[in-house]
């Protein structure tokens, strides 16, 4: 067969091919084609995703060969997780059981066992290279399951056994990718945007209205959304994501960067070299191979049990042999394991919950987080974009001096501009309602987390940002009568101090509203369990306290920096309380590292979104609740899977032993539970069905 590719026809050989000829009998096999290639399509990817941090360019340029419409089009056109593997299964399903039986029907004894152990080679094979490696697992088992047969004299009963096995693993590969095909078909269907830049004006835009050759800005504190070039500016760049390396590697005009890392200083306009949808399929498929690698200790002690279970397989075999001299009640222990059972099923629970979460809006890293989710008995906040909306405006504004409240203003969105933090989009979105326009005076522009802005002024050193910034790290003195002032025109509102030369010459009130539905998703996680809400903020204690009474939070803490926030989690930690942390800024990404479970706001900075293991793209505290609900459920699932493959294999196990029926017999009803029981594992959660109606 041949499989033609041409740009025009925008289909990548990862996801279908077109075949070269017209007639029946071509077409008959272009199903096939189609559907074997699809079947190797999570696999295929996965392999080209683990390639990233040794052989960027290679994946770049298998990569490059995907446009959006080829994407599109076959995701309409072929759903790979229903009709072409569908069409797969049939196929194989198919050629598997019309060679058994006219290997039975009509080869002639002599040629039906060189047949039987042609088969047989592949599973001998694998059963030696477990052998070598030191490894009792099912390879071995199921080699010597089928030897037994040929030591017995029975080929039919060897080529019997095959048939069962390849048929269970062929049903078993079918449930395991439809429903990985299904989690990166939701998580390509996740939103994300980009600031495109024309002329002088930034729109923020969905990635799939992005095209080459548009131009993006990227700031401090964003991510990277797709793969560019750097066409002014300058920015230190972790890609760590990407390359594994720690340490932000300097970017400047020339410079390519990459889709899912972050800059960490600096800003950049960069120009699109590649469509964003490959560079969007790279991070999800990314995604998925991760989320092997996060297995929850749940899902890990059963594949672990599962695993030692082998070793008592062969003991349980040459015990019935020795009591009962019967081979072929002793080759009954060999025909089943618990291994397949439970790696499939808590593999496919852990999947369709990955699934769920991304259409509930969003997404998880592995199935470790659950469990922390659903052990969690401490949840913190940070305040701002998670318990408020992130949206803060200029309420007050407080002259000193020689400056008038006009001057403060212009000056404060003069050095805020550079910037993509809350505060600083209300300091220039109030500038600019007042139409204050205002020209270049002050030198370079540093940006300090959480604590605020400096720069000079004609000479002076300039500094923009929080009173413990202000005063007690540069040492600004206020007076007591400034000190009334601020108090009583700040009241319920966060003062970000502007000083000059040593001297304060404004006090901007920033207040941020409250996110609607907070006090109540607040009560419902109280509702369903959760022992302890607490609030962290780097504001100040009016602020704090005027949210928090508010949110009915009772217990919180303020003027708090990054390492003060880590530090009180790892406090938490340490006295036994499983936390899970909520939080939107660069300054949160320690805290959300330290935590059992770091939870980041979608329209947070992507520092903390790297630095979280699960991403909540709506923004909305509710959701949390969701989350949670869907955790326990899931570990639920695991263990009523758990304690169903061991009492059925353990059943058919017996029947087995015992004469019942017959091994092959044990072997279609073990290998028949196993698929039954990961199609249940699969099926929708309760919580997302409640969410999605």
């Amino acid at each position: 067969m041949v499989l033609r590719y041409t740009p025009s026809d925008t289909a990548h050989p990862l996801l279908a091919g077109e075949v070269a000829a017209d007639s029946a009998r071509h077409h008959a096999s272009a199903i096939v084609a189609r559907a074997d290639a699809s079947r190797a399509f999570c696999r295929h990817l996965v392999k080209k995703a683990n390639a990233v941090c040794e052989l960027p360019a290679s994946l770049r340029a298998t990569l490059d060969a995907i446009t959006p419409e080829s994407i599109q089009h076959m995701r309409a056109k072929h759903p790979y997780h229903t009709t072409i593997q569908t069409t797969q299964l049939v196929a194989e399903l198919s050629w598997l059981t019309l060679m058994y039986w006219l290997r039975r029907l009509f080869l002639p004894k002599p040629l039906a066992l060189i047949s039987a152990l042609w088969t047989y080679r592949q599973f001998f094979f694998e059963g030696v290279k477990s052998l070598l490696h030191l490894r009792m697992d099912v390879p071995l088992l199921d080699a010597c399951a089928i030897g037994v047969s040929f030591l017995q004299g029975k080929p039919r009963c060897a080529s019997e056994t095959m048939f069962l096995l390849q048929t269970g693993e062929t049903l078993e590969d079918y449930t395991r990718n439809r429903s990985e095909g299904a989690l990166i078909d939701a998580l390509l269907d996740v939103p994300q945007t980009a600031l495109r830049v024309i002329e002088d004006t930034e729109q923020e835009v969905s990635l799939s209205e992005l095209h080459v050759g548009d131009v993006i800005a990227i700031r401090i504190g964003m991510a990277i959304p797709v793969d560019a070039e750097v066409v002014s500016g300058c920015a230190m760049v972790n890609q760590a994501s990407f390359t594994g390396e720690p340490l932000a590697i300097k970017r400047v005009a020339g410079d390519r960067v990459f889709a899912g890392t972050t800059v960490e200083d600096g800003e950049i306009l960069a120009k699109l070299v590649s469509e964003p949808e490959k560079t969007r399929l790279r991070s999800v498929v990314d995604l998925v191979k991760n989320s092997e690698a996060h297995k929850s200790k749940q899902q890990s002690r059963f594949e672990e049990f599962a695993s030692q279970m082998v070793p008592w397989n062969f003991a349980l075999a040459g015990g019935v042999g020795a009591v009962t001299r019967n081979v072929s009640k002793a080759s009954a222990a060999l025909m089943v394991d618990y291994s397949c059972g439970m790696r499939l099923t808590s593999s496919i629970a852990v999947l369709s919950a990955m699934r769920a979460c991304a259409s509930m809006g969003f997404t998880v890293r592995g199935s470790r987080y659950f469990d922390a989710l659903a052990h969690a008995d401490t949840i913190v906040f940070d305040k701002t974009g998670t318990i408020t909306e992130a949206s803060p405006t200029v309420t007050r504004v407080l002259a000193f001096g020689s400056w008038n409240e006009t001057e403060v203003l212009r000056f404060a969105a003069c050095l805020e501009e550079h910037f993509p933090h809350p505060v600083a989009r209300a300091v220039v979105n109030a500038a600019a309602e007042k139409h204050l326009n205002h020209r270049e005076r002050h030198a370079d522009v540093e940006y300090i987390v959480a604590h605020g802005i400096v720069s000079s002024l004609d000479g002076k050193r300039v500094v923009i940002g929080s009173e413990h910034f202000v005063v007690e790290d540069e040492g600004v003195e206020i007076s007591e009568t400034q000190r009334v002032r601020i108090d009583e025109q700040t009241k319920g509102s966060s003062p970000l101090f502007l000083a000059v030369d040593g001297k304060l010459v404004g006090v901007l009130g920033i207040t941020d509203p409250l996110k609607p539905g907070v006090k109540a998703a607040l009560d419902k996680l109280r509702s369903i369990g959760v022992k302890r809400i607490i609030m962290l903020t780097g504001d100040n204690h009016r602020a704090a306290a005027h949210i928090a009474s508010q949110a009915g939070v009772t217990e919180w803490r303020a003027n708090l920096l990054p390492q003060d926030k880590h530090s009180f989690v790892q406090s938490l930690k340490e006295q036994g309380a499983r936390v899970v942390m909520v939080g939107d800024g660069v300054n949160d990404a320690p805290a959300l590292a330290c935590a059992d479970c770091g939870v980041a706001m979608g329209s947070g900075s992507a520092v903390a979104r790297e630095a979280a293991d699960i991403t909540l793209t709506n923004g909305n505290i509710d959701a949390l609740c969701n989350i949670i609900l869907l955790s326990r459920e899931l570990m639920k699932r695991m263990n009523t899977s758990f304690a169903q493959v061991m009492g059925l294999n353990t059943l058919f196990m017996a029947l087995g032993i015992l004469g019942i029926v017959t091994p092959q017999t044990s072997s279609l009803l073990h290998n028949s539970t196993t698929i039954g029981l990961s199609i249940l594992s699969g099926r929708r959660y309760k919580t997302q069905k409640r969410v999605t109606h």
